[in-house]
């Protein structure tokens, strides 16, 4: 892989971007994470919190930083800074860690000239944004709001049925999980945003045992991401305990739309086709669906020349630096009989490659890339790997997926340090912490950094890019 373009993103510590085609631009859009302190936006020059940073990269080469949809923190220079900052909503400012970005010629009872932003803020609610012009974004509404720990989101631009991550408003938490902030006690609220003027409530939905009343055992997870494959695919996948027990869920899509609404143990069962339980050191972070796949290596069979699979990242805590907890991998698992999940194999970038443990941050998967772009899907998969980078796999074979590609970028005056202990013991150090990647429909790679060194637009060259489709390329 090689750099193409790069944008500092004002030093914000980002989590995910979303790249959208709106007419004859490219926008990417980027996640801020929660917790980062302000920072001047160079277009306002106020001191904004991290919310949505937008991003045209309509020339990848030249990416231009065209607006900043900020978090709950403000200033406008006035008065004490550090008065401001005490005054602020929250110890941990801002925050839009996730969105997606729909076109309401997709939506079915959207304007049909306009784009839509649907994003997570503060921790505490969902936010409905009118981005038809990019560097002038406005806000609709606010969806819900009262929340704890919202983070991820995923909306079905074809259907406009979105699945909202976050808890616990009555829902039962497991003992400890607010104090720690980790993902417990969260669950989904799934709305019809197809009208994203006017969202209306279909269900919640969660682990059995989570919801009010229940008489099981509180799970010690909740949900962490959802990835819908919408009413063509009729499933989607719940992703429960990011760094630890782990837990997916993969359910009927139309079962759970369209069944029996009451939270009951019963109920929550009912659209769940299977449920794949990891050990108590693995994370189910990011489930990306390889359904339909052709293997050459058994074409002469009388059967099963073609699979389905699903690709499974941890993720690690964020604690979790130097080495001190399992490192988290990609698992690749063959579910052509879904009920009974097979584990094909197992990837990790070797530690010694690059002495990953004694460069500071973390060290180990964290999510794929979320795009199906032809150029890529079944193709050539994208992981990112904190510390190590980002990598691209060749999972034609899913049995042996080979890497055949990576880029570590470099840090700069931005990135910000990695620390580790307490006390005499606290140590920190300055490393690249690639925290999500995407790709677009016309090939280019996007990584961004927790700690705050940017984004960065690649592309893969060499052999490693004759694996890819770009005749299917915008």
């Amino acid at each position: 892989m090689e750099l193409v373009g790069y944008n500092d993103l004002q030093g914000r510590s980002a989590y995910m971007p979303v790249i959208q085609k709106q007419g004859d631009r490219w926008i990417a859009y980027v996640g801020a994470q929660n917790g980062g302190m302000p920072k001047v936006n160079s277009l306002t020059g106020k001191l904004e919190a991290g919310g949505t940073s937008v991003v045209d990269v309509t020339d990848p080469r030249h990416p231009k930083f065209i607006a900043n949809i900020p978090g709950e923190f403000v200033w406008d220079g006035k008065g004490d800074l550090q008065t401001a900052l005490q005054n602020g909503k929250k110890k941990d400012f801002g925050g839009a860690q996730y969105m997606r970005v729909c076109s309401g010629s997709d939506l079915p009872h959207a304007d049909k000239n306009k784009y839509y932003m649907l994003r997570d803020f503060g921790r505490i609610g969902w936010e409905m944004w009118d981005v038809t012009d990019p560097a002038k974004p406005s806000r609709m509404s606010v969806i819900k709001t009262g929340s704890l720990n919202t983070h991820r989101l995923w909306w079905e631009c074809d259907s406009g049925v979105a699945y909202l991550i976050g808890g616990p408003f009555d829902w039962r938490t497991p003992s400890g999980a607010v104090d720690q902030r980790f993902d417990g006690y969260d669950h989904a609220l799934i709305y019809d945003l197809s009208d994203p003027a006017n969202p209306v409530f279909l269900r919640a939905f969660g682990l059995p045992g989570q919801e009010p009343g229940s008489t099981l055992p509180t799970p010690s997870v909740g949900l962490h991401t959802v990835l819908s494959t919408g009413p063509k695919g009729n499933r989607v996948y719940f992703n429960h305990g990011n760094a630890e027990n782990g837990i997916l869920e993969i359910v009927d899509r139309e079962k759970l739309l369209n069944g029996p609404k009451e939270l009951t143990d019963e109920n929550l069962n009912y659209p769940v086709i299977t449920r794949l339980e990891m050990p108590p050191d693995v994370g189910v972070h990011t489930t990306f669906p390889l359904p339909h796949m052709s293997l050459p290596e058994f074409a002469k069979q009388k059967s099963g020349a073609t699979k389905d699979f699903i690709a499974i990242t941890g993720q690690g805590h964020n604690d979790n630096k130097e080495c001190h907890e399992t490192r988290q991998m990609l698992h690749i698992f063959d579910v052509t009989t879904e009920a009974k999940p097979l584990g094909v194999s197992t990837w990790t970038v070797p530690e010694a490659s690059g002495n990953f443990c004694d460069r500071g941050a973390v060290f180990g998967t964290h999510s794929t890339n979320e795009s199906f772009s032809p150029v890529y899907y079944k193709r050539v998969l994208f992981v990112a790997h904190h510390n190590a980078g980002v990598r691209a796999l060749d999972i034609r074979d899913p049995y042996n997926p080979k890497e055949i590609a990576y880029y570590i970028p470099a840090v700069t005056d931005k990135t910000e340090p990695s620390c580790y202990g307490q006390g005499t013991d606290r140590r920190c150090k300055t490393a690249i912490d690639t925290n999500n990647v995407e790709v677009d429909d016309r090939g280019y790679i996007y990584i961004v950094d927790f700690a705050g060194t940017g984004m960065h637009i690649l592309q893969l060259t060499g052999k490693a890019r004759e694996l890819a489709d770009f005749s299917q390329a915008h």
